[in-house]
């Protein structure tokens, strides 16, 4: 499916790309004010040298270069020992090379670092989900989402909402989604997302106006056979055979070879 689990939360590389480092203030605050917000300048030369190493490494990970980034992402963490952003990025370059236990580890480690950072809740909470351990992902996402100060909450709402509909808890997840849509209304997998609860509760025309929305936001030409096989299906119960046939003809046209088509062509909307 589209939603968050079939794109494999690629918002996982957020954290890498962020440059997000655990500063250290040059001087007290003053005496009755807090201690200020962390910035370049309070950046030890040290903690310089890591930003540069995570910019290099963040770089080779996009381009799928696992193996150099993880080297430039050792060279951060030797100068910076405390970077959240240099255990994080680690963590997530582990998860692409399918290490999950050595991810595991970097991801409890910067959380040790860091327990409230909401970016490394989200992405700590997608990567429990994708290892079958869904009911410990939802504290992660609610600690993201409980930090005032997250730059991107309908991104942990989504993730959430993903997870929960992996378990079939469909009223966590039209929960978290509903609050996405309100934030981030058009972002295809919330109204993929919320289509996938409504057909599972059989309230049609509910899974109908999201796989509409969907196709308002959407470029129908990306959407995998999953996501076209769901609107197929939607349309079909809903007696719209102009917009399921124009479904269908994104689905053979584009996955031709998926079992989802095998299954439209057998007739299987009920399976």
């Amino acid at each position: 499916m589209i939603d968050i689990a079939q794109r494999r939360f690629k918002c996982l590389a957020a954290v890498a790309l962020a440059g997000v480092l655990a500063g250290c203030a040059t001087g007290d605050a003053p005496s009755g004010m807090r201690e200020d917000l962390k910035t370049a300048s309070d950046m030890t030369a040290a903690q310089k040298r890591a930003e540069i190493r995570l910019q290099l490494a963040a770089g080779y990970f996009e381009q799928g270069n696992y193996a150099v980034a993880l080297d430039e992402v050792k060279k951060a963490v030797a100068a910076d020992p405390q970077s959240v952003s240099g255990y994080s990025l680690r963590a997530i370059i582990y998860m692409r090379m399918g290490e999950k236990q050595f991810a595991n580890d970097n991801f409890l480690y910067a959380l040790k670092l860091a327990p409230s950072d909401p970016d490394l809740n989200n992405n700590y909470g997608s990567f429990l989900c994708q290892n079958d351990r869904v009911n410990e992902s939802f504290k992660h996402f609610d600690t993201a989402l409980a930090n005032r100060s997250y730059q991107s909450p309908a991104g942990a709402m989504n993730n959430a909402g993903a997870c929960a509909l992996k378990i079939k808890d469909y009223d966590r997840a039209e929960k978290y989604l509903l609050q996405a849509l309100q934030l981030a209304p058009d972002v295809p997998e919330t109204s993929i997302g919320l289509a996938r609860v409504y057909y599972a509760r059989r309230d049609y025309p509910r899974a109908s106006f999201f796989i509409t929305r969907m196709g308002k936001v959407a470029k129908l030409d990306s959407l995998p056979a999953d996501v076209l096989w769901l609107a197929i299906k939607v349309q079909h119960k809903m007696g719209d055979q102009g917009a399921e046939q124009g479904f269908a003809t994104q689905l053979r046209r584009h996955h031709a070879a998926s079992p989802e088509y095998a299954a439209y062509q057998r007739g299987a909307f009920d399976e």
